[in-house]
């Protein structure tokens, strides 16, 4: 298969070696599709057209190219339901966490778990079954059962993924958060769930500081009358709290120790292809979080498919993603036991002791596929760092950036300091799908500003608002076909009516995701922002992806928020907030190189009404900019109204953006224009 995808494309900034190409796992993938069908693909484009017109055809080649174990008698690849009812192998039965203990070396390192202290652990697969297996039959002793639900309170330690996958084993359903939720955000997470089992940490680590969570273990678990038995985790070696142990209303609690104790072999469930395997949960900001419920089958195909094509991860490869319990990332990382990586987990700020620490982890565990924020992209330009000069890097491959529209000149810095033979990986995706729509690939060229093409297997396009498909314009990202890895349902949803209210409601049986992408005439994407935040001047939808890419780069700028909000009166302000690095100030000699640069780089329709300095930009937990928040407080919404508290990082900054919203006689929007509102927005922060 040949390294093109189109052409008339913009200068690209990295190609695919010929020789590494034809090595790829892709590349055996489509001369494998070709033994069986007949017809070879000359280049990714075709093998893709081929991947969403034949959807049996190629997902039952994933499942066979990747040797995925299932029982049971099925007669269909899926069925004809629409979306959101596909059923995908009916008939079919396996288990999630016996692949994922299938693959390594016994003597092999499976899993390295690094903590913020420089605390590592290595577990070898050998190990890593023994755990799972001990864990497993434990849990089954509990009188867990299929169906039932196991939850972490939890961080990115090797724990989660023994409790996760011992869980997984038996068929009860996974569910997670990190403990910088409080109390009550994790309740009203699982909860919702009725859990079981509770597994929880005396704390973690964050910033140099040791944070005890003890007393919110001991609180959560109260708050959850459904849980039989807490296993208590020792990340941090803290004694049990004198305080609740014993207590009555705890009931009964064990050490990780004990639940470990015995020496059983890994027994798995066979379950069948839709069994729910984990329940992931949106970030709260519009309403009480959704619980999204996914299947094994469905994840395992979807995950062998992105880890092993698109990523290209074999057995000792290894692969790091920085992330959280609460993110699909974590997930994802999980996942890379499927095709037998070594996973490398971390504990810890990105940035502390210095804003280089996960360059620093990439070199010493020699990761293949490393993966980062946007944020953290650009905060390490600013910074000034050297990665690719300063680190041996030799074994970095490839890059992934998730979270957020990567801006173009990320691509050049990664090219130019991290080093241009690593591929620039930016990823689109969700939490809905845990997974993505469009990605990289080894034998696809990565070009500034683009992520490089659809995935395999992903019917991916532009809408206008009439339904019909674009290209090189602005339209709703949708998926026109059925993904195994689309949810199986939300949790406490029996008659699909939000499931279906979330996704489908917009383009009858079609996705409707809420991103604004372009799909490019050489067959990149452009993801520019959320479609129910969207910036629209005088008609013209503009995407803040755009605005951030240029404002954002800007020397003595930390970050910005841009939000166009309407108002009942008819108008329309779209200000630009800018949180400034220490030892700047916003003068009106910037607000003019400001207004400048935008004009410049991306067009004068992007140009804000003003330009505002606040002290900080709220964020999901995940580092979205909460910009729908943010406009509804502008137009008058309380904060409440807007975002569960536990669903921000950082409530304060949320808060501070009511202030905007101050009423005057002429109305917001008109107050927003007056020179009144200049004279106070300038005294804000």
């Amino acid at each position: 298969m040949s390294t093109s995808y189109g052409t008339g494309a913009a200068e690209p900034v990295w190609l695919p070696d010929p020789a590494e190409a034809a090595r790829a796992r892709i590349t055996r993938f489509a001369e494998f599709v070709a033994g069986r069908t007949g017809t070879a693909h000359a280049d990714y484009r075709s093998l893709w057209e081929w991947s969403v017109e034949d959807l049996a055809g190629f997902w039952s080649a994933v499942a066979d190219f990747f040797d995925l174990r299932m029982t049971g008698s099925w007669d269909q690849v899926l069925d004809n339901t629409p979306m959101p009812g596909t059923r995908w192998f009916p008939g079919a039965r396996l288990n999630y966490a016996e692949h994922a203990l299938r693959t390594g070396d016994p003597a092999a390192t499976a899993m390295i778990s690094v903590g913020e202290d420089a605390t590592t652990t290595y577990t070898t697969w050998a190990e890593l079954r023994s755990q799972v297996g001990a864990l497993a039959a434990w849990l089954r002793r509990q009188g867990v059962r299929p169906g039932d639900r196991v939850v972490g309170y939890l961080p990115n330690t090797s724990h989660s993924v023994v409790a996760f996958l011992a869980s997984a084993a038996i068929g009860a359903v996974w569910s997670a958060c990190g403990q910088d939720y409080g109390v009550e955000g994790a309740a009203n997470r699982f909860g919702q769930l009725e859990p079981v089992v509770l597994f929880a940490a005396d704390g973690y680590r964050w910033n140099g500081r040791a944070h005890d969570r003890r007393t919110e273990s001991a609180a959560l678990r109260e708050a959850l009358p459904s849980v039989r038995v807490a296993v208590r985790i020792p990340n941090l070696g803290l004694p049990e709290d004198p305080a609740t142990a014993g207590s009555a209303p705890y009931g009964t609690t064990v050490t990780w120790q004990d639940a470990l104790a015995g020496d059983e072999e890994c027994v798995f469930e066979e379950l069948p292809f839709d069994a729910p395997l984990w329940v992931l949960f949106s970030s709260g900001t519009t309403g009480t979080p959704k619980g999204i419920v996914h299947g094994h089958g469905g994840v395992l195909l979807d995950h062998h498919r992105l880890l092993g094509l698109h990523l290209d991860l074999s057995p000792g490869d290894r692969f790091c993603w920085y992330t959280t319990t609460n993110w699909m990332m974590w997930n994802m990382v999980v996942s890379g036991l499927l095709v037998g990586a070594t996973i490398v987990l971390y504990d810890g700020s990105p940035t502390h002791p210095g804003p280089e620490r996960l360059w620093e982890l990439a070199a010493e565990h020699r990761t293949a596929v490393l993966g980062v924020s946007p944020g953290y992209l650009q905060g390490s330009a600013k910074a000034g760092l050297e990665p690719g000069r300063d680190l041996d890097l030799s074994a970095l491959r490839t890059l992934g950036s998730t979270g957020a529209p990567l801006p173009a000149h990320s691509y050049h810095w990664v090219h130019d300091h991290v080093g241009p033979r690593v591929q620039t990986a930016s990823t689109s995706g969700g939490t809905d799908i845990v997974s993505g729509f469009a990605g990289s690939s080894p034998t696809v060229p990565v070009r500034p500003g683009e992520i490089s093409a659809p995935l395999l297997g992903v019917a991916l396009h532009a809408f206008d608002p009439r339904g019909r498909p674009v290209t090189d314009e602005v339209g709703e990202l949708v998926v026109t076909r059925p993904m195994p890895s689309m949810p199986l349902a939300f949790w406490n949803d029996p008659d699909g009516t939000r499931y279906h209210q979330a996704y489908f409601s917009a383009f009858p049986g079609v996705w409707r995701h809420g991103d604004w992408m372009t799909m490019t005439a050489h067959g990149g994407v452009i993801v520019s922002g959320r479609s129910d935040s969207t910036l629209n001047r005088h008609g013209v939808r503009l995407g803040s992806a755009d605005i951030y890419a240029v404002v954002d780069e800007l020397p003595g700028i930390r970050e910005s928020l841009v939000i166009g909000a309407e108002f009942p009166d008819g108008t329309y302000w779209m200000p630009l907030f800018v949180v400034m690095a220490p030892g700047h100030r916003l003068t009106d000699a910037l607000r003019a190189d400001i207004a400048t640069a935008i004009r410049i780089h991306a067009s004068p329709r992007h140009v804000p009404d003003t330009v505002i300095e606040v002290p900080a930009v709220p964020h999901t937990r995940t580092g979205k900019k909460l910009e729908v928040p943010v406009k509804r407080l502008l137009q008058g919404a309380t904060v409440d109204q807007v975002a569960g508290r536990e669903a921000v990082d950082d409530i304060a900054a949320l808060e501070f953006f009511t202030r905007f919203a101050k009423p005057s006689s002429a109305g917001s929007a008109k107050f927003a224009k007056s020179a009144e509102f200049a004279e106070f927005a300038d005294g804000s922060s």
